[in-house]
């Protein structure tokens, strides 16, 4: 069984729009140590499939990275919002579409290390053409691609966003159940 870290102080460093980040003391097995914890509201994935099976991606520019990244449409949840309204409000601000038949598929922890961040994953099928409203910072491209491809693309390393590896992997593995 583990060791439960107890806290006995915790800071906050910085505070931001989309983070916050603080600094835990902590009681471990052997004294004390220091946490540093980004909090973050967590987001909403989409694997959003066309009438014609192909999987909706979109394709921007990543700073943290200072390269263009391929990866599923997703964003965080604003405040209280449900993570199944934050899906939706995503698929529409950036690819235009918006879905009548959304099935949630899982949540995941990506950085359990440093992060309280979740994702929540969902199926967005029976999708209904519009117009795209991007976030006046965003400049996004929109492509479509057979699933099929995508998971070759995962398996061969040309697709490295987690949240689009475990989106596109579990949905692929779900609808072939269908």
């Amino acid at each position: 069984m583990s060791f439960k870290e107890e806290t006995i102080t915790s800071k906050m460093i910085y505070k931001g729009s989309i983070l916050n980040l603080r600094k835990d003391t902590v009681k471990v097995k052997n004294g004390i140590s220091f946490r540093e914890v980004v909090e973050h509201n967590g987001g909403s994935v989409v694997v959003a499939i066309t009438d014609n099976k192909k999987v909706l991606m979109v394709n921007q520019f990543r700073k943290p990275l200072d390269k263009e990244v391929l990866e599923l449409p997703a964003g965080k949840i604003d405040g209280e919002e449900d993570p199944k309204e934050t899906a939706l409000r995503e698929l529409k601000e950036e690819t235009g579409y918006t879905a009548k038949t959304v099935r949630y598929l899982t949540k995941f922890y990506p950085s359990v290390g440093y992060t309280n961040e979740i994702l929540y994953i969902y199926l967005c099928t029976d999708l209904i053409p519009g117009e795209t409203d991007f976030d006046e910072n965003e400049d996004i491209e929109i492509f479509e691609y057979d699933m099929e491809l995508l998971v070759g693309m995962i398996l061969a390393g040309k697709i490295n966003d987690g949240k689009t590896i475990a989106g596109i992997m579990i949905a692929n593995e779900t609808l072939k159940k269908e």
